[in-house]
């Protein structure tokens, strides 16, 4: 029985993740009361519905009434030795706002001030969720996500059967846009030759033949991967011996076009052909 459970910051795209972990086989199910987590799964467990022997439930604020009381419920449920993964969605704050603004939504947690203020309710939002956020085994922040990107990572992260496997993703990202705060373990490759300044690659991507061929032209390039390499060959097993759900290597270059995504493929590569459970994330490719 595997029961992951989707919370997180209201706008950071919760019922996306859910439409992508049904699309993968999940039995889905939304805005779920914390206080029936432990009822839900022993329904799934007893259930001779194979499908409902791998679950995903959304628990959030629209709860509010009792969602103070998540994390003492999850730890209950922990306590009667049910399994189950947290993954939690977070945003920037004014991305949040900017979202509920464009969509002109009410956010769920408005009614606790007289001006409705969206501002006021994400920093409430934020502080009931610390404690859950804190105890999560997977966090993504979508601040610089489409919903396209974050499906992608959703499946990368879960179409792996077993939950207990550490689950690593390679995430090129351009450093002009922010570091990735989910990002583990950071790699700067703006030190590797920059494809950008020649005409004929700098509205190419690492994707492209050529660009990682430019960028692997030099001998200190390849001596570079090298040290990489060796050097999460040995950090990855302690990661899992550590007991950790997933690594998230942040690979970046100054717009995460070429020398970033370059290096983020072999290394997702290396990491296949070792029996890890990867996946690859383009943050910044299709962007200016």
């Amino acid at each position: 029985m595997e029961l992951l459970i989707i919370t997180g910051m209201s706008g950071a795209g919760k019922s996306t993740a859910l439409r992508a972990t049904e699309d993968l086989g999940y039995f889905c199910v939304d805005n779920m009361p914390p206080m029936l987590l432990s009822t839900f799964y022993d329904l799934c467990l007893k259930s001779n519905d194979k499908k409902m022997q791998k679950c995903a439930v959304v628990v959030d604020i629209r709860s509010a009434t009792v969602f103070k009381d998540l994390y003492d419920d999850l730890r209950k449920v922990a306590e009667q030795g049910k399994k189950f993964k947290i993954l939690f969605l977070d945003a920037k704050s004014d991305v949040l706002i900017t979202r509920y603004k464009e969509t002109r939504r009410s956010h769920p947690l408005a009614d606790n001030f007289e001006d409705r203020s969206v501002e006021k309710s994400v920093r409430l939002e934020q502080q009931l969720l610390n404690v859950v956020k804190a105890h999560a085994d997977y966090i993504i922040d979508t601040s610089s996500m489409s919903m396209k990107q974050l499906r992608s990572r959703i499946t990368g992260l879960f179409s792996i059967d077993s939950m207990d496997a550490m689950k690593i993703t390679c995430m090129s990202f351009g450093f002009k846009y922010g570091i990735p705060l989910e990002a583990d373990v950071v790699f700067d490759v703006r030190c590797l030759p920059n494809p950008y300044y020649i005409p004929e690659l700098k509205n190419l991507t690492g994707l492209d033949a050529v660009v990682r061929d430019y960028v692997m032209r030099e001998e200190v390039s390849g001596q570079f991967l090298d040290k990489l390499l060796s050097l999460l060959d040995l950090s990855i097993p302690l990661y899992q011996r550590e007991g950790k759900s997933e690594l998230v290597l942040g690979i970046g270059c100054t717009g995460g076009k070429h020398r970033s995504v370059t290096i983020a493929g072999y290394v997702h590569n290396h990491l296949i052909d070792s029996g890890y459970p990867s996946a690859i994330s383009h943050r910044d490719i299709n962007k200016p």
